[in-house]
């Protein structure tokens, strides 16, 4: 190679992009810089983001939120744009060319979080975030958060995206402020995908890869969500289970009546929907409903293999999450992640607790989560559970029923489909993820190896769309509260989450 275009192809300071130098140098700049990335965070926590089902009434938070973002990609040279659908939040594009690179890494992450209620917040105030001295539940104390430093690893802050999805956008961040510093250049191609709509299912996924296909062409793509594995170690996911819900709504009056006075004559849809979802799962959490687990694709050889090398951590995790028994029939939680489950996210009927009154409701409606795994649809699983509460005997509609279909008709049950998108795997053989393997061993140590996260991603799309590999590697605490109150992340998850992006960031 002539000398003239070899000096052209090496990178701005002279130094080859690694993963163990650029960790490295992570950890060096972090250890000095403790207080202003907290700062920064905290700046970037204080925005609402709550996108949801309603995203139109949280335009502006979303458009604030993804102003402040792409202004903090910018500061890293990072060339950005917002990517625009019609009714949906944007979606922050980046990318960071490297001459020479023959690897193009996109790393998605999202920026929304899920709906708050305020009033259950230890400090009643999810967007005011908190320095703390460990976990409110264990009696954390406030921590300033003008504290000069160093942190104590083991703070915490607490605020609504703390771990779930914010982490990894400052963690990118700071370990580019570091290998800039250092003067070491990534190895590959940077592109950078921040959702704006992740916790309410990514509806408009579809149509933003059809629109800006030409923007993300990649070898990998790399998501940074979920929680690392409950013994604390790193670990690295090679597929998403899906997600898809139903509403379901049972009728009984037209308005509430007097328990008293029509009691044991007219029938209470509370109990009717009790029943009906007693239906659908037994006692160890067997899903009953026909062919539910029919379509499931196996583990290989290789997934099996890995998952027997997962620490057993189910006995620990129960004592702390208060469990007097698990689900399952014995099998580990790491196994029945594999399978895909039915979950009832919430109830309504009239009131309980201050608001309880002696009536009989006029309707009861359940939220049901579905999570799928290879080979399931989301659409054929809402299928099977739509004709499975026909079976116990009820009229189905799936629009506002008129009042005669209510007084003609015994038993109506009103369901609304919620949109989904079906689980994924990658295979763990894959050159490019044993590349991403190494590069986070390097970093981090030998890594933990899961086939399938326990939560969803919108993998599915990107997959169809760009027939791309996804690997998913977490950064956040396992006990962070996500999508319930008082979510935190651990500081030592946030030093670590920097490291194992830098690795990423450098790998040769």
């Amino acid at each position: 190679m002539p000398l003239l275009l070899f000096l052209l192809l090496l990178p701005p300071h002279g130094l080859w992009a690694d993963s163990a130098a650029s960790a490295r140098e992570s950890r060096q700049w972090r250890r000095t810089h403790e207080r202003a990335i907290v700062v920064e965070y905290t700046k970037l926590l204080s925005l609402p983001n709550v996108a949801g089902p309603n995203v139109a009434r949280n335009v502006a938070d979303m458009r604030r939120n993804a102003e402040l973002i792409r202004a903090m990609l910018e500061r890293r040279r990072i060339q950005t744009q917002l990517l625009e659908v019609e009714g949906a939040p944007p979606v922050i594009y980046g990318e960071r060319l490297q001459p020479g690179a023959k690897r193009t890494v996109i790393f998605y992450v999202h920026y929304d979080g899920q709906p708050v209620d305020g009033g259950k917040w230890f400090n009643r105030a999810p967007f005011q975030p908190a320095l703390m001295s460990g976990p409110v539940e264990a009696g954390g104390q406030p921590v300033a958060l003008h504290s000069s430093g160093p942190f104590n690893p083991e703070w915490r802050l607490y605020a609504r995206s703390a771990s779930d999805d914010k982490a990894p956008i400052i963690a990118l961040t700071t370990a580019l402020d570091a290998m800039d510093a250092a003067g070491i250049a990534p190895g590959s191609n940077l592109k950078f995908f921040l959702d704006g709509e992740e916790e309410a299912g990514s509806p408009h996924m579809r149509e933003f890869l059809a629109k800006y296909k030409h923007l993300l062409a990649g070898d990998v793509w790399i998501f940074c969500d979920g929680p690392v594995h409950q013994s604390r170690r790193q670990q690295i996911v090679f597929g998403a289970r899906g997600s898809t819900a139903l509403d379901v709504t049972i009728f009984g009056p037209r308005s509430e009546l007097h328990s008293g006075h029509y009691g044991n004559w007219a029938p209470n849809p509370a109990m009717q929907l009790a029943r009906l979802l007693a239906t659908m799962k037994d006692d160890d959490g067997k899903v009953l409903i026909k062919d539910f687990y029919s379509d499931t694709e196996p583990l290989s050889a290789v997934e099996k293999l890995a998952l027997a090398a997962v620490p057993n951590i189910d006995e620990e995790i129960r004592k702390q999450f208060w469990l007097g028994r698990t689900e399952g029939n014995g099998r580990r939680l790491d196994e029945l992640i594999n399978l895909p489950a039915l979950n009832i996210q919430g109830i309504t009927s009239a009131g309980t607790g201050d608001l309880a009154r002696n009536v009989i409701p006029a309707q009861a409606t359940a939220a049901i989560g579905l999570r799928l795994v290879k080979g399931n649809h989301y659409r054929r699983i809402q299928d099977r559970v739509v004709d499975h509460i026909r079976l116990q005997g009820f009229h189905v509609v799936e629009q506002e029923p008129s009042e005669a279909t209510l007084i003609q008709v015994p038993k109506v049950c009103l369901v609304r489909r919620r949109s989904g998108y079906n689980g994924v795997r990658a295979p763990m053989d894959l050159p490019i993820a044993k590349q991403v393997v190494a590069a986070v061993e390097q970093a981090r140590g030998p890594v933990i190896r899961m086939p399938t996260l326990g939560g969803s991603l919108p993998i599915a799309p990107i997959y169809d769309a760009l027939q791309t590999p996804v690997l998913i590697v977490p950064i956040a605490n396992h006990d962070n509260n996500q999508h319930s109150h008082n979510e935190n992340l651990r500081l030592q998850n946030l030093w670590d989450g920097i490291e194992t992006m830098a690795a990423l960031l450098g790998m040769p």
